[in-house]
């Protein structure tokens, strides 16, 4: 199994299935949480979406744990190649969440840096996320860290 060791004792693995609990109770933590995800969602949708996820191999789910192996953190990485950017492979970065009692504390600076190092570590040439524009905090946030408002982003929720 890989792991990686952060500062402050934090570790970074792969997300396994027993994890979906937290990563989940992440998600749906902050503010915007619970309209995050669709009416109707299950703990079997999770686990559908968790073995869709582990079943690509450009799609990875990672947690972040304390030195107990409670999870504090989770990032998803998502890889792909365009044609745009000299057909340069890209790493979307989506869903970075950390646990309140970690906040301030450099925890979320050190998984974001790690997933960068990942996709440099892969060949991608960009990494980008998206956020939501009420996320002003996260936007300080990942601007600290070198991330530059470059585009407007769209979504169209389908019924």
């Amino acid at each position: 199994m890989y792991l990686q060791h952060l500062p402050g004792g934090v570790i970074v693995r792969p997300a396994r299935a027993d994890d979906l609990p937290r990563i989940v109770g992440l998600l749906e933590s902050d503010a915007l949480g619970p309209a995050e995800g669709l009416p109707g969602a299950t703990e079997e949708s999770y686990l559908r979406a968790f073995e869709a996820i582990s079943g690509e191999p450009s799609n990875e789910l990672w947690v972040a744990t304390d030195e107990d192996g409670d999870v504090i953190g989770t990032l998803q990485l998502v890889f792909f190649t365009t044609l745009s950017w000299n057909a340069a492979l890209r790493a979307q970065l989506a869903g970075v969440r950390i646990a309140a009692s970690q906040r301030g504390r450099g925890t979320g600076s050190e998984l974001v840096a790690w997933a960068v190092e990942r996709a440099k570590s892969k060949g991608c040439r960009v990494v980008q996320l998206s956020s939501d524009k009420r996320r002003v905090d996260a936007h300080r946030f990942y601007a600290r860290l070198g991330f530059v408002p470059s585009h407007e982003g769209l979504r169209l929720v389908l019924p």
